[in-house]
């Protein structure tokens, strides 16, 4: 039976032993021949198939749901790389970049692969079995499989990916939305997920008495006194200080938190008039430097976080970044800091109405409840 004009041919191609020898056309546009007034088909290929009934079922499948034919060969690897570059756009933070490259370097079995072939039985194996091989380290040079924390990133980094890839019809269905993660990995999460602890006060008197002799302790206990998240006082700016008014201004993830002002704490105003100096004695444009650092002066999280391992190591503690921001908070409750002011301080997102839309806070106000932290 003869098809109607413009709605694709197949034909088995002749010559040779063929695997797939049926070949599926479609019609992508029309060109006039400007001496003979007559149109020609122009004709791309859909693919090659074993049988008449596969390229017949092929065919009719794309003319119920036509797509875009340049992307249907796209792989996984070429499809984050377009579906990073926009979505990495819309993050308001380092950390949450570095969540999704983490995960995807666990991909490397998908990478190659075409994005239509992939199902749901791929996505599972790939979280399974998925693995890095760190060049440093204790595990260096061996595989470091998934931990059950890493899985959840991937499930989440997948079902972006196809959100993204079945939008712009790279794939007729979300095959990463089609399942769920296992009982045993969220059991496993909740285990890996490691309780936050804070700085204790034997602990701080000994941050105190290193301050000038380890690297980076002053650094600590600036987060401590501010209740900054460590990526954000990382990229403190010199001219985010204000020494006269003594107020620190930054902040970035959320609404709430960016370009909040933090009153310096007078326990930490010598360090932070040192640092202030130094950067301004070496020209550079942020607070806190490394001025030994092979890769620039200047501070980013990840650096950051190395000399803080660094100095925890050296100390005998165990405590991660963050958890100065835990301790800053807990010493504000226990020393009755207003919680509206608290909030405004470590830029967490204020629901009474009348506290975040009527009511403004005197930058006194906020000096006079972080001066209730005695110690």
């Amino acid at each position: 039976m003869r098809r109607a004009n413009g709605s694709g041919n197949i034909y088995k191609m002749k010559g040779g032993k063929r695997r797939n020898p049926w070949r599926v056309r479609v019609t992508v546009g029309w060109e006039l021949n400007q001496e003979t007034g007559r149109c020609k088909q122009n004709l791309k290929t859909i693919g090659y198939y074993a049988t008449r009934a596969e390229a017949e079922a092929a065919l009719v499948a794309y003319l119920e749901c036509p797509y875009d034919l340049d992307t249907k060969d796209i792989t996984f690897k070429e499809l984050y790389e377009k579906w990073s570059e926009d979505y990495f756009k819309k993050l308001t933070s380092i950390s949450s970049e570095r969540t999704i490259i983490s995960a995807y370097r666990y991909c490397s079995a998908l990478y190659n692969m075409k994005m239509r072939d992939i199902r749901v039985y791929h996505l599972q194996e790939c979280m399974e079995k998925g693995y890095v091989i760190p060049d440093r380290g204790n595990e260096k040079g061996k595989r470091r499989y998934a931990s059950a924390c890493i899985k959840g990133r991937m499930k989440s980094m997948f079902n972006l990916m196809f959100d993204w890839a079945y939008a712009r019809e790279v794939v007729d269905r979300n095959y990463a939305r089609a399942f769920e993660i296992g009982k045993d990995v969220r059991i496993q999460q909740r285990r890996e997920k490691r309780k936050n602890e804070i700085f204790t006060a034997e602990e701080i008197a000994l941050l105190w008495d290193n301050a000038d002799k380890i690297a980076f302790v002053d650094m600590i206990l600036c987060g401590i006194y501010s209740g900054w998240r460590p990526q954000e006082l990382s990229i403190l700016r010199v001219s985010d200080i204000d020494l006269e008014e003594q107020i620190m201004y930054g902040g970035m993830k959320t609404e709430a938190g960016r370009d909040r002002g933090v009153p310096i704490h007078p326990l930490i105003r010598p360090l932070i008039e040192k640092r202030y100096a130094e950067a301004k004695e070496i020209g550079s444009d942020y607070l806190f430097n490394d001025i030994n650092g092979q890769q620039g002066i200047y501070m980013t999280y990840d650096k950051y976080r190395g000399r803080f391992i660094k100095a925890m190591a050296r100390l005998n503690m165990k405590h991660h970044p963050h958890e100065t921001r835990h301790t800053f908070i807990t010493k504000a409750k226990k020393a009755g800091m207003d919680e509206y002011i608290l909030k405004r301080i470590v830029g967490h997102a204020i629901n009474d109405i009348t506290e975040s839309t009527y009511t403004h806070r005197e930058i006194e106000e906020l000096k006079e409840e972080m001066l209730k932290i005695k110690d």
